[in-house]
């Protein structure tokens, strides 16, 4: 892994909050979940240990601080596909697609399931309001507030992420052994996702 370290300079909290988490990110990438301690990120950025320590608290604060980072971006990436959602026959592949490339591409199916090994389930709330965030957006775009078009809708972003979540853990392999292209996964999930849409809108 080679993750550039810099030499020590005097930031502000928040340079040195947003520097942590770009850095413990590309760690998180190149090495896995396993690389991102406080101390391999402060090294990388020539701050101390007790620095780091005093902006996240621990080496499970920073990881929770990352996937909230991360999922920060995911909800920036849906935005649009939400917004076309009625119009574009194109937006649940669109949908699917941002969901799933943060969960392989952006390391957040892999931070997901360390955390979940480690067994402090506190550290995915930045999940949980982004799952349920994506369900209100959906829903206030097709303009039905009722209980059930939620409980569709929920139903619809559960097969969502679990899909991108499996895929960026085992898609790969399992793929293999069914001969299926790598975006086998995500043309199936798109293509229900219009199913859970339809039922929303009666």
């Amino acid at each position: 892994m080679s993750i550039e370290r810099v030499r020590r300079r005097r930031r502000t909290p928040e340079e040195a909050r947003q520097e942590a988490l770009v850095c413990a990110r590309a760690r998180l990438l190149a090495g896995g979940p396993d690389s991102v301690t406080l101390k391999a990120v402060a090294d990388d950025l020539g701050m101390t240990h007790a620095n780091l320590i005093h902006h996240f608290g621990s080496a499970e604060g920073l990881q929770s601080a990352l996937m909230g980072s991360m999922v920060a971006d995911l909800s920036n990436a849906l935005d649009t596909a939400i917004a076309r959602l009625r119009t574009d026959d194109g937006a649940p592949l669109e949908l699917v697609n941002a969901v799933f490339d943060a969960f392989a591409e952006g390391g957040a199916g892999k931070l997901a399931a360390w955390i979940v090994l480690k067994g402090d389930l506190s550290h995915l709330e930045p999940v949980r309001a982004a799952v349920n965030g994506l369900v209100h957006a959906i829903q206030d775009k097709l303009g039905d507030p009722s209980e059930a078009s939620q409980i569709r809708l929920s139903s619809a972003v559960l097969f969502i992420a679990l899909s991108a979540f499996g895929e960026a853990l085992i898609g790969e392999p399992l793929r293999d052994m069914l001969d299926q292209d790598e975006d086998a996964s995500r043309r199936v999930v798109a293509g229900l996702l219009p199913y859970f849409v339809a039922r929303s809108e009666r």
